[in-house]
């Protein structure tokens, strides 16, 4: 914590003589950020992302689980306050580089990279871009490209939609062209933060060892002022084991392909964002889903095929444009499609035992000057039941959490 309050300070030393540095060359760092304060109550216990974060990263409700007794001790209903979303972010302007525009983005808070590591300070951002005529290309790390940067939800929420809309941040490359109105984005990604499930619990390694990275391409073709739609398509690799547990050596992967369009209208009053996904193995981007061993070739070297686990996705977000007070609504579905072949061993996912998830959170803010009162009401249902051999879930019983969030943020 020591660490964290000198490099701050010295930080804010910094701040005056790169202003004076960017007013005379024009370029230098301009830092902003946020504080939030964010005081939640759940009326169950529930799944949270990212190693819990003491249920801030909310996702869905947790199952039935039954005491000696017959009672359902998820039923219990809990309470918390966290500031750990408060960031610091410097935004970088520098010189003309190989002919293009520069600019850097650098994006820290504290909501540290594990539950061990709560209030750590971690990196969220830290990318370069290169802008050229009608070509961009950005190296860092940012948003994955499936993430709506320009049109997701305006939750109060952390959880900014998820887990119906996919929600990461990957280091990675991506290229961006423009022909007219139209631009193409190709973008190739590893992971960090946000990891995939495997054999050894989660990690970036099935991606790492699969020597491939993941591959994103997608077309933004705007409408006016008023309608802007994305499309694109999404292919990643994972070698969930180099060895099998008998010692063998395995090369075996598993293959994962991804769908999405999304949606803003912006009108003077409301703006309306809405987004359809279908999801191979969508796990790493916080949804439900995952893959599974399809086969074993061997039952003496336990060599295995693998299936993906699939999912289908929508939400839309509706939001007035006031400026002192604003409303929205978001609303998400998220259905288990289950998988194209049988399974026959080990699943590794998220909410596998899920058939549906359903969301409606309405919202309400107001600001003054740059502190915001904002409150939400997120309910969340979860069809949980019994998972078959195609990766479907039948004989459903639903359980529901009511989370009611009131956050306080001053920007600056």
């Amino acid at each position: 914590m020591k660490k964290i309050i000198i490099t701050i300070a010295l930080l804010s030393c910094l701040v005056p003589e790169l202003q004076s540095q960017e007013n005379e060359t024009e370029w230098g760092i301009r830092f902003s950020g946020f504080i939030k304060n964010d005081i939640f109550y759940d009326t169950r216990q529930s799944t949270a992302a990212n190693g819990l974060r003491e249920g801030h990263f909310y996702l869905f409700p947790d199952d039935i689980s039954r005491d000696i007794l017959g009672n359902d001790i998820n039923a219990n209903p809990s309470f918390h306050m966290l500031s750990i979303q408060s960031r610091l972010t410097g935004n970088i302007s520098g010189p003309d580089a190989f002919g293009a525009k520069t600019s850097g983005l650098i994006e820290a808070e504290f909501f540290g990279t594990s539950e061990s590591d709560l209030n750590g300070f971690r990196l969220r951002h830290a990318w370069v871009k290169l802008q050229w005529k009608t070509t961009s290309l950005l190296t860092g790390q940012y948003w994955h490209p499936m993430f709506p940067v320009e049109s997701f939800p305006g939750t109060i929420s952390f959880n900014t939609g998820a887990p119906f809309t996919p929600f990461s941040r990957n280091p990675q490359v991506r290229l961006t062209q423009a022909a007219g109105p139209v631009s193409f984005t190709l973008t190739a990604y590893t992971q960090r933060d946000f990891t995939s499930p495997g054999p050894d619990g989660n990690s970036n390694k099935y991606m790492r060892n699969a020597t491939f990275p993941g591959l994103d391409l997608q077309v933004k073709i705007p409408a006016g002022d008023v309608f802007t739609a994305w499309a694109g398509i999404d292919y990643k690799k994972l070698r969930p084991e180099l060895k099998t547990s008998v010692n063998v050596e395995t090369d075996a992967v598993i293959k994962s392909y991804s769908v999405f369009g999304n949606v803003k209208i912006s009108t003077t009053p409301v703006n309306i964002s809405l987004m359809g996904v279908y999801a191979q193995n969508g796990a790493d981007l916080m949804m439900i889903g995952g893959y599974a061993v399809s086969e074993i070739t061997s039952v003496i070297s336990q060599q295995k095929i693998y299936t993906n686990l699939n999912t289908g996705n929508f939400w839309i977000d509706v939001a007035t444009n006031g400026s002192k007070i604003k409303a929205g609504i978001f609303t998400g579905f998220s259905k288990n499609l289950g998988s194209r072949k049988e399974i026959v061993s080990s699943v590794y996912g998220r909410g596998t035992d899920i058939d549906y998830l359903f969301r409606i959170a309405p919202r309400i803010s107001f600001t003054s000057g740059r502190i915001s009162f904002c409150g939400e009401v997120e309910n969340t249902t979860a069809a949980y039941g019994t998972r078959a051999t195609d990766g479907k879930v039948s004989a459903t019983h639903n359980v529901s959490n009511l989370r009611i969030l009131f956050s306080t943020i001053y920007r600056f």
